[in-house]
Parts: structure tokens; sequence; C-alpha cells
């Protein structure tokens, strides 16, 4: 039993800061274009990853673009804010 009880708080410790997203906000400003350009370059999105994205951001008002490390979220989200994007880590 102890054995069992030690692997769940490994596999709980191991997923610490995994299970956070980078949210991308619908607005009326900025172009299709500039979104994608701007999830490929921040994001490290593929093409086609970014532009799907950028479709569900503008139809449901928001997108899960990135999952990860707080840290790593923070910076990207930064980064997307100074471009004029809205976004957030949850």
């Amino acid at each position: 039993m102890a054995a069992k009880h030690a692997e769940q708080e490994i596999e709980k410790t191991s997923n610490v800061g995994r299970d956070h997203h980078l949210v991308l906000y619908n607005d009326d400003v900025n172009t299709f274009d500039f979104v994608i350009k701007s999830l490929i370059e921040i994001c490290n999105h593929e093409r086609e990853q970014a532009e799907q994205c950028s479709v569900i951001v503008h139809n449901n008002g928001r997108c899960s673009v990135k999952d990860g490390e707080v840290k790593d979220l923070r910076t990207m989200c930064r980064a997307l804010v100074q471009r004029g994007l809205t976004a957030e880590v949850e």
C-alpha cells in the first residue's frame, strides 16, 4: 500500500504547473493575419494551428492557445499583451 501512495504522490508532483493555459480573447481591433503572426512568433505555433486558434477565438470569444508551466505562459502572455492582444493565464 505504501508503494501505491508514493506512486500517486510522484504523479501529482510531476503534473504540478502543467495544467495552466494561456487564453487569448477576441477583440474588434486586431486582424486575423496579425493574430496568426503573433501566435507563430510568440507561442511557436505552426501556421495551421495559429489559423485554427484565430478562428476559434473569433467564433467563441476565447481560445486556450498554449498549455504549460505558469512562468513560461506568463512570458508569452506579456508578449501578446504588448502587441495589443487580450490574453491571460488561467
